[in-house]
């Protein structure tokens, strides 16, 4: 494939969405895309506002992703890949439709309602032929990609523990209950499938997956319901045992009182250790075990030519959330016109954070008790 712009469709997204907006401006940001074409609503009258607002033709403004999917691959000017924006319950189904029509897929996390269909999806996506990329954006942040290479070049020496913390508070009360559209999918277990373990934990379990390139032997943990009422967990806390010997333990909260979107990670090895903070996502700690702390900033001194390659903008000119989903995208068309990209999170990635909930659904469910992770 040419390195033209690739033709993107999407489902979801419509009008009073709010994750669909961040993907379409993160493939806006770097001119690799061309938005064509869209199932944004099921209701006609959202589509078509939707797709109006978006400047997409109206006969590519379809009602049903079904439709969108068997339509485009019959069309010569047909989508290149569909971006799935929907809540958690339909990214299995949405992606297996496209896959068959040999349409590539970026779909945002987590990667379905549960294992079982994760597995399914994974046969799909390798029979297809086709890329999935599965939108951990926090993992395409500068500094987190320099976090990766200096503990894979062994700078922080045997890794001992991990923690990776995710909190926010939004949902310290019933949002679900009043016109909060994103709380009401989100607290319904037919549609998201698990809660604070899947919306945010996911995003913390992954991060600490990345950076440490490590998996656990064994996890064990709890799921907990805070608000009263509520049908679905709103705080994780999880430990993880490594062969190595390495411990990790891992907190994620939505309500936790006060806290925004507040991600931390903090890797401790026999050398040097390492913090990173989302909401300073410029800047990276090192604390080596026989000099001084510093901090790298992005694109600044100190941090690799290879991952100064990503950086949008000059040292102190700040990036953050956006650019870390058009990292995404931008890897993602990379990757769909013929370059390797092995940091992009994709199907393997999905399959851990679905494996990860369900490991901490067993462990909850026999009293916090250590399962195998395999």
């Amino acid at each position: 494939m040419s390195a033209r712009r690739l033709r993107l469709g999407m489902v979801g997204g419509g009008e009073g969405a709010f994750i669909g907006a961040v993907h379409r401006i993160a493939a806006r940001l770097d001119d690799r895309y061309d938005l064509v074409a869209g199932a944004f609503s099921s209701n006609p009258e959202v589509a078509t506002r939707s797709g109006d607002a978006l400047h997409v033709a109206a006969d590519r403004c379809y009602t049903r992703w079904e439709v969108m999917a068997e339509r485009e691959a019959a069309r010569d000017d047909g989508i290149d890949v569909v971006a799935i924006v929907t809540p958690n319950h339909l990214h299995v189904p949405v992606a297996r439709a496209f896959l068959a029509k040999g349409i590539h897929v970026i779909c945002d996390k987590p990667l379905g309602l549960n294992l079982a269909e994760g597995h399914i999806l994974a046969e799909d996506v390798a029979r297809s032929g086709c890329h999935f990329v599965l939108t951990h954006n926090y993992s395409a942040l500068p500094m987190v990609r320099e976090a990766q290479r200096r503990v894979a070049a062994g700078e922080l020496g045997e890794i001992r523990s991990i923690e990776v913390t995710y909190l926010q508070g939004w949902l310290n009360e019933r949002a679900e209950l009043g016109d909060n559209k994103q709380a009401r999918w989100r607290a319904d277990p037919l549609r998201a499938g698990a809660g604070a373990a899947g919306d945010i934990g996911t995003h913390a379990w992954q991060l600490a997956a990345f950076v440490t390139g490590m998996s656990p032997e064994a996890v064990r943990g709890e799921l907990l319901t805070r608000v009263a009422g509520r049908q679905l967990d709103d705080e994780v806390f999880a430990e993880m045992r490594y062969a190595s010997g390495a411990r990790g333990r891992l907190w994620a909260s939505q309500v936790a009182t006060g806290h925004e979107n507040d991600l931390r990670l903090h890797i401790v090895g026999t050398r040097a250790s390492l913090t990173f903070c989302q909401q300073q996502p410029n800047q990276l700690t090192l604390l080596p075990h026989d000099a001084p702390a510093f901090t790298v900033t992005r694109n600044g001194h100190g941090m690799s030519a290879a991952v100064a390659q990503q950086c949008r903008t000059p040292a102190g000119h700040p990036e953050g959330y956006l650019e870390g989903f058009a990292q995404i995208y931008r890897e993602a068309a990379d990757l769909i016109q013929g370059k390797p990209m092995p940091l992009l999170p994709g199907i393997v990635d999905g399959i851990a954070g679905m494996q990860f909930i369900a490991r901490l659904r067993e462990s909850s469910a026999q009293g916090g008790s250590w399962v195998t992770w395999a």
